[in-house]
């Protein structure tokens, strides 16, 4: 070894905000439910999505999240 440093060049790793890493978890969920060939109430859990969207996006603003 040459005794330098080896610099990771990928750059900072970012970590997605909870509104973020949220967001894609449902769409993933909705998609397996709407897939599943069971009911699915698309409407209600798009409604429960959203207002669940809308109070971690809140809490974020606040510095809770």
């Amino acid at each position: 070894m040459s005794g330098e440093e080896q610099h990771d060049q990928s750059g900072p790793v970012r970590v997605p905000r909870p509104s973020e890493a949220f967001s894609a978890y449902c769409n993933a969920e909705f998609d397996r439910r709407r897939n599943s060939g069971e009911a699915f109430d698309e409407a209600a859990y798009r409604e429960a999505m959203q207002l669940t969207l809308q109070k971690i996006r809140q809490l974020e603003e606040e510095g809770y999240a």
